[in-house]
């Protein structure tokens, strides 16, 4: 497939590009502040992400991880400091100005369209890439067809990759709930993200389950080159998979390292931990 053709319209080629490598900040965080009334959510955070780096945002519940994740997404705005996506300050941009910019998320609680099929979900994420329009795409109107057909081999691709062809006709509310985790992913991908931002991908999965989440991360990370900022309490995936780690307290960062360094930091061991990992 060309790269000129509808497909791959947008700021990633997708699982076949060859993966970015790692070095150029492409995600920088400065100052970040944002409170809610007299709640100080986030004090004054600053790390830098790397291309193709998957860094972990790790801390209790309640220290400011997630509201960080949407300020970098664009649903909050902060107070202080500033956003910057490939030297571009974005920092006061909507979601869906930063959706274009090429940013996908995932959240804590599913966001799918549970009465729609795994495929059509999907193709859901493929909307900032449809010169025609979702509804006209998925009807096949005229231009809208032959681009609801390449759109749709995207999302056949990802499909493939996340192994879910068994269930891609199904409807979402029907699947287990970790295959639903997986399928949330697969929309987030089919935005063909440059950073990919994950709020507890693995929150309430079994074993299996988180294995295979853990596997997929890593892929999109090695095969599309894709940035990722990860948000999990499994400190063993987030060991196992993270190329850097920081770690948040009361809306503070109080640390930030290799996953061997911050595991071993004595803030970390008392604020998070609990007790010292050997």
């Amino acid at each position: 497939m060309s790269p000129g053709s509808p497909a791959l319209h947008g700021p990633a080629a997708g699982p076949d590009a060859k993966a970015t490598a790692v070095g150029t900040a492409q995600v920088e965080i400065r100052e970040v502040s944002k409170s809610f009334g007299g709640v100080q959510a986030v004090s004054g955070v600053s790390f830098d992400v790397a291309k193709g780096e998957i860094v972990s945002v790790i801390g209790p519940n309640g220290a400011g991880k997630t509201t960080l994740l949407n300020c970098i997404s664009g649903v909050f705005h902060p107070e202080r400091g500033r956003i910057v996506l490939e030297g571009e300050d974005v920092t006061h941009l909507r979601p869906p100005q930063i959706a274009a910019r090429g940013v996908a998320r995932t959240f804590q609680n599913i966001a799918l369209f549970r009465g729609m099929t795994v495929i059509d979900n999907l193709m859901l994420g493929r909307h900032l890439h449809m010169r025609n329009g979702v509804l006209r795409s998925m009807l096949y109107w005229g231009a809208g067809q032959r681009e609801e057909v390449a759109h749709r081999k995207v999302v056949e691709d990802i499909v493939d990759f996340l192994e879910i062809e068994a269930i891609r006709k199904r409807p979402v509310g029907s699947l287990p709930y970790g295959l639903q985790k997986r399928v949330e992913l697969g929309r987030a991908l089919a935005l063909h993200p440059k950073v990919l931002l994950l709020d507890e991908p693995m929150g309430g999965m079994n074993i299996e389950e988180k294995e295979d989440m853990a596997r997929f991360i890593l892929d999109v990370s090695d095969e599309w080159g894709t940035t990722i900022i990860l948000i999990e309490h499994d400190m063993g995936v987030v060991m196992d998979i993270s190329r850097r780690v920081v770690v948040l307290d009361l809306g503070q960062k109080i640390a930030e390292g290799t996953p061997t360094e911050v595991k071993a930091n004595p803030l970390v061991v008392k604020a998070y931990l609990g007790t010292k990992a050997t």
